[in-house]
């Protein structure tokens, strides 16, 4: 089997190659579904396929433009009180519109994760479930959001075979 780190050249194009994909696997889930479809909670859970792909396009900017880059001030802010609005499409937003946010974010990323020196920099979190003076690489968190992207797309899996039987890996992306 060959290796994908060595197709793509090195550790930094390995990472970004793989968060793209856990990515992709995510938009498919949603490929051919109306918004009313994207919006429905058809499990045992409150999750959504678009409120799925709208989280995971949240969390990535936070991690890449708001951890990594140092540019909090720039994001949304999120408490108990609209917590629960970054896991589904609120009114007047629609999956077109959350897919091409998501789509720009991808782009920030890579553009950001490019522009390091390495991936060893470190950078502080200013998160409440980490001790204080935690720190973290840019490796960890490139491997931190290719988990949580792939765990939220086998959500997205589950959601799109209760809706019509389908699995996104059967679905094919344009």
């Amino acid at each position: 089997m060959p290796n994908l780190v060595d197709e793509v050249g090195d550790e930094r194009e390995g990472l970004l190659t793989f968060l793209e994909a856990q990515r992709a696997g995510l938009r498919r889930a949603a490929r051919g579904l109306t918004d009313e479809q994207v919006s429905a909670t058809p499990t045992a859970s409150s999750l959504s396929i678009g409120g799925l792909i709208k989280h995971n396009m949240e969390v990535e900017r936070n991690w890449i433009v708001g951890t990594l880059d140092g540019r909090r001030d720039e994001l949304p802010q999120r408490d108990q009180s609209n917590w629960a609005d970054s896991f589904r499409l609120v009114e007047g937003e629609r999956l077109a519109g959350v897919l091409k946010a998501y789509e720009a974010v991808a782009r920030e990323t890579e553009e950001i994760v490019r522009a390091l020196p390495d991936l060893g920099v470190t950078v502080p979190l200013r998160m409440p479930w980490f001790p204080p003076d935690t720190k973290r690489s840019a490796r960890w968190i490139l491997l931190h959001l290719i988990e949580e992207v792939a765990r939220h797309w086998g959500h997205a899996d589950i959601i799109r075979e209760t809706l019509d039987g389908k699995k996104s890996f059967e679905l094919a992306e344009s």
